[in-house]
């Protein structure tokens, strides 16, 4: 089993879960920022990754979050998964209260516009998207509700 297949398949496990959440989620975009996209607290990366800076819904402050994405076209698709968790992660929320946000892609930082996926448009890229980043089709069944997608543009 290769170190990505491992990582990837540790990721995924409630123990795995519960360090990305609560280690990684806070160290990884620093990391990622530094190491001009290359690695995160996990080593090199295993998926493709970009760190998203929304601004807070209620508090108006910055938030950035690491994030795995999957690339479509001009743009690239995130998926609001929280690991399968039964709740939108909160940036899904400051997504949809202010598309207009910035990305890292590497050492480049970009302004980009979010774009909610309908149903549809989801279920046709769905495959692609699992392709790329393997822990969505375990997070896909770990939870009812309906995981958002969105696509985000150059600005």
């Amino acid at each position: 089993m290769s170190y990505r297949d491992f990582l990837n398949n540790f990721s995924v496990t409630p123990f795995g879960s519960w360090i990305a959440k609560t280690f990684a989620a806070k160290v990884d975009p620093a990391i990622y920022k530094i190491s001009g996209g290359r690695f995160t607290s996990t080593g090199p990366l295993t998926i493709p990754q970009l760190t998203l800076t929304t601004i807070g819904r209620k508090s108006g402050k910055e938030r950035t979050v690491q994030l795995g994405y999957t690339e479509d076209g001009d743009g690239v698709l995130i998926v609001a998964s929280n690991f399968g968790g039964t709740n939108h992660p909160a940036w899904s929320y400051n997504l949809d209260a202010n598309p207009q946000v910035k990305i890292l892609l590497g050492s480049e930082e970009r302004d980009v516009v979010a774009t909610r996926l309908t149903d549809s448009e989801k279920a046709i890229l769905w495959p692609k998207i699992a392709d790329t980043i393997p822990q969505m089709k375990t997070y896909v069944v770990r939870t009812e509700r309906n995981i958002k997608v969105y696509r985000l543009t150059a600005a």
